[in-house]
């Protein structure tokens, strides 16, 4: 017998990135708590078809809902009303008594204001929004729009940053909202729970790995910084590039592993279908973001000849599927993160399982959590002195995987999923 029925809605683990993976994580901590039935229900179309780029995962072998009693189903196209209404006559039958929904986008708005807005007329289900932001990276003319459109309809909503409560209030200044870390919910006001970015535990050190082979055949030094995940601009990695150049010029004995696919590079550039993607998607951009936030100009990876450090860099420019991530994080000493802007991170949350520290710059929610000396180093924000400045601390000053290890004791995703289910 159940106590719970909880839909998890946000990508499948079909699909790359980690929000599919923060989604199925969730769901499968719902799982492991016993006595709760529990639903990934997914998008099969997740943007505009006019966006040129590959978002499903065809390279992953693990399947990573082996195991659990999870019912997973692909439902949901952005770019086909009808099945906005289906997603919700769906979920609506299984008598949901929470549906989360994972908020990782404003463009989303549109189809996700309106399966909430009927959930809450066919179920008795609390609809939460989990905001991975309220005020995105990318600030376009209509997202702060698209945002309070589409997630005004929740029941209640999961901040992992106090700066993203903050964004909340001034998006809805006449709401009144409770601010909680337990998951106790207000009479008086909608709550909002105060949690963090989990530690994922879909990847794991393997202790069979060889990893000073791995460094051999790879060309990595004694000490290897890492930067891992999607490249796009405000992740920085020409910060880290830049960064890294200079403490080239102190020490011989470093390496930095750059492993991540090129955001918008995954499609065949010479089919014509991509060619009018792209031309439509340029048009679009255009229009709601401006020339200054068009990233078909970031090539970070030109600064390697640039500098002439090719010999001490190595570039795994390609999405790594799962059972292959935890190769890069065991022949690293630390993750880069000179991010320019930033809400919680997953690739910081996936650092502390394997015990790494983190060089941050001092923007978003970093502060909160990387504890500079002790889980890590935080630079200065566009200052590639104070990067290099800290890059060179860590060698100089390296920190332990205890410290790491003690940081995320409290991250857990149990203490996470009991603070939804407020138990």
């Amino acid at each position: 017998m159940t106590d719970k029925t909880v839909v998890c809605f946000g990508p499948g683990p079909a699909f790359k990135g980690g929000m599919a993976n923060y989604n199925t994580s969730l769901a499968k901590t719902f799982d492991k708590l016993g006595n709760i039935k529990v639903h990934i229900v997914s998008w099969t179309q997740q943007y505009p078809s006019i966006i040129p780029r590959e978002f499903k995962d065809k390279k992953s072998k693990v399947d990573l809902l082996e195991g659990t009693n999870i019912t997973c189903t692909y439902l949901t196209n952005y770019n086909k009303p009808g099945s906005w209404k289906r997603t919700a006559d769906f979920i609506s039958s299984v008598n949901p008594d929470i549906v989360i929904f994972q908020w990782s986008i404003a463009l989303q708005g549109l189809p996700l204001k309106h399966i909430a807005k009927q959930i809450k007329k066919k179920s008795k289900a609390e609809v939460i929004f989990d905001l991975h932001f309220v005020v995105q990276k990318e600030k376009s003319k209509i997202d702060r729009f698209f945002t309070k459109y589409g997630i005004k309809n929740s029941d209640s909503y999961i901040v992992h940053a106090l700066k993203t409560f903050n964004e909340l209030q001034e998006l809805f200044p006449t709401k009144s909202l409770h601010l909680t870390k337990t998951g106790e919910r207000s009479e008086n006001a909608q709550t909002v729970i105060k949690l963090y970015h989990p530690i994922y535990d879909l990847f794991q050190p393997d202790s069979k790995f060889n990893v000073e082979k791995f460094k051999k055949e790879n060309n990595l030094r004694e000490n290897v910084f890492l930067f891992f995940g999607f490249i796009r601009k405000y992740k920085g990695l020409h910060n880290a590039i830049n960064a890294f150049a200079k403490v080239v010029e102190k020490r011989d004995d470093v390496s930095l592993l750059i492993c991540g696919e090129s955001f918008w590079n995954t499609l065949d550039s010479k089919k014509l279908s991509t060619k009018i993607k792209k031309v439509l998607f340029g048009f679009a951009k255009k229009i709601f973001l401006g020339n200054k936030e068009d990233e078909k100009d970031y090539h970070p990876l030109e600064l390697i000849d640039k500098y002439g450090i090719r010999d001490k860099v190595s570039v795994f420019n390609e999405f790594v599927p799962n059972e292959d991530v935890h190769k890069y994080f065991q022949v690293s000493n630390c993750v880069v993160l000179y991010y320019l802007t930033a809400t919680p991170s997953g690739i910081e949350s996936l650092s502390y399982n394997f015990k790494l520290p983190i060089l941050a710059t001092k923007v978003g929610h970093f502060p909160e959590t990387v504890k500079d000396g002790f889980n890590g180093y935080l630079a200065e924000a566009n200052n590639i002195d104070s990067m290099a400045e800290q890059m060179m601390r860590f060698l100089d000053s390296p920190l332990p995987g205890a410290n790491v290890e003690k940081t995320a004791e409290n991250l857990s995703w149990e203490n996470y999923a009991r603070a939804i289910l407020n138990k």
